[in-house]
């Protein structure tokens, strides 16, 4: 599963990056998770940056067919199944990042944190989907789900999924409403290992409330428990 993710670039890297108008509740993210409210970018308003819940609908929902937690969606979902691939063509989106994060087992019950970056230290963004919902008070509300696929090389030394990864000529694709369902499927795939550095991060990266700066500077291989180890 992929549930942590940053995206720490400022206002005006992003909108420059994207060619999108960032309005002024975006504010970095070291420690992206489930749950909060994060910037998309939906193929229906592309030109702005949106606040969506990531992965599931807010308590008071009325529309409870997801409101189990929906985090991602498997590229092999949507390649087996034709409702998922209408969600996709209906109410697609990209989350703009800058890192993610993965967690490989070094025991038992305990695990390291990596975080995986471009190689060239810019930005990209994950393909996602999106859905709506409506409160007691008929107030529209959206989630989004990112979309993962069976890791790379590099992924793979750490866990075995990874989110879908594109570029900008891919970013442009999956906002176009032009695009037909086979020009979609065809991005569904892993980006190549030799795009991506990782190194390992602090064990406090696992702590939902913590959103810091240093979550992202690479940190000596230790579990959640804090034991140093040489396992990297």
């Amino acid at each position: 599963m992929i549930d942590r993710y940053s995206i720490t670039a400022s206002a005006s890297t992003l909108s420059d990056r994207f060619g999108v108008d960032v309005p002024e509740f975006y504010k970095p993210r070291y420690n992206a998770t489930t749950t909060q409210l994060l910037p998309v970018i939906t193929h229906t308003a592309p030109q702005g940056i949106s606040n969506f819940y990531w992965g599931t609908s807010p308590a008071w929902a009325k529309n409870k067919t997801l409101s189990e937690k929906i985090v991602n969606v498997r590229t092999e979902t949507i390649l087996e199944k034709a409702a998922q691939q209408k969600s996709i063509i209906k109410n697609r989106c990209i989350v703009p990042a800058d890192g993610f994060y993965g967690w490989k087992r070094a025991g038992k019950k305990s695990f390291i944190p990596f975080r995986f970056v471009p190689r060239d230290s810019g930005l990209f963004s994950f393909a996602g989907t999106w859905d709506e919902y409506e409160d007691t008070e008929g107030n529209q509300f959206h989630t989004f789900s990112v979309i993962t696929v069976q890791a790379n090389s590099l992924v793979a030394s750490v866990q075995e999924r990874m989110p879908v990864i594109l570029d900008p000529r891919e970013e442009a694709v999956w906002l176009n409403k032009e695009s037909t369902e086979a020009d979609l499927l065809g991005l569904l795939k892993p980006l190549e290992a030799e795009y991506l550095n990782h190194y390992s991060v602090s064990p406090r990266i696992s702590d939902n409330a913590a959103d810091v700066p240093s979550l992202i500077i690479p940190a000596p291989p230790s579990d959640q428990f804090g034991n140093l180890t040489l396992f990297d």
